[in-house]
């Protein structure tokens, strides 16, 4: 699907109504009891140590709270992961594109980035950003999705489109491209940096899409997200 079939699919799922996440909770929590935004300090305990470098993002995945964590925070409509009619709710992309480890980085005491790929198909890849001294604990779930109509994914010409989902609207009042907070932008231009493992491609993210709680797309400039595009190998493009 190209981006800008989904931005309008996107529009359109922000008009419709859309039912609370549903969710089991495992652990001696009580069955009723929902995750408190600010309830994330256990996080921290998945972070790097002496022994594990990259941390530990396989045990934050298989946490009991985590899934609540997700289901919690992450409820706006996406139309970029399933059939059109038949989208999965966001929470689940989330849990699919952290499936195979990655890396939990921390940082500066406040900042942690986890992320990891779906299943058998590592080009989509996910990471998780959180800001735990923000004024309200911030998540931003990111998706780095193939544009099905570029490149195959075994070139280093295919095109990817990136798509960006905080849980609370960044930056309120801005219509700018300065809604994206600079400690995230670091780390997205980190993590889209990154060859994929196996092949050494660096990805190349040519669309960047903030989509916020409600729904509401907007296409950022995708330097103003933290990117910076690799040179491309085609002859239209170097000449």
């Amino acid at each position: 699907m190209r981006p800008t079939v989904q931005l309008a699919a996107a529009l359109m799922l922000a008009t419709a109504v859309q039912s609370p996440a549903q969710f089991h909770l495992g652990g001696k929590r009580d069955k009723n009891e929902r995750p408190r935004k600010s309830d994330v300090e256990w996080l921290w305990q998945y972070g790097p140590t002496e022994t594990q470098k990259d941390g530990n993002e396989n045990g934050l995945v298989q946490d009991d709270r985590f899934r609540p964590m997700l289901a919690q925070n992450f409820t706006a409509p996406q139309t970029f992961w399933g059939d059109p009619g038949r989208y999965k709710p966001l929470d689940a992309v989330a849990l699919d594109y952290l499936s195979v480890p990655g890396k939990v980085i921390a940082e500066d005491n406040r900042y942690l980035t986890v992320t990891g790929c779906v299943v058998h198909f590592c080009p989509a890849r996910g990471m998780l950003w959180v800001d735990l001294n923000s004024p309200k604990t911030l998540m931003v779930f990111n998706a780095i999705d193939w544009i099905k109509e570029s490149h195959a994914t075994s070139e280093p010409d295919a095109e990817y489109t990136l798509w960006i989902f905080p849980d609370q609207p960044l930056t309120p009042g801005s219509t700018g491209t300065d809604r994206i907070p600079p400690a995230l932008a670091r780390s997205i231009g980190r993590w889209t940096a990154e060859p994929l493992p196996g092949s050494g491609i660096v990805q190349r993210v040519t669309h960047a899409i903030l989509v916020e709680p409600d729904g509401t797309p907007h296409e950022l400039p995708i330097d103003s997200v933290g990117i910076t595009l690799p040179q491309s190998t085609t002859k239209k493009d170097t000449q």
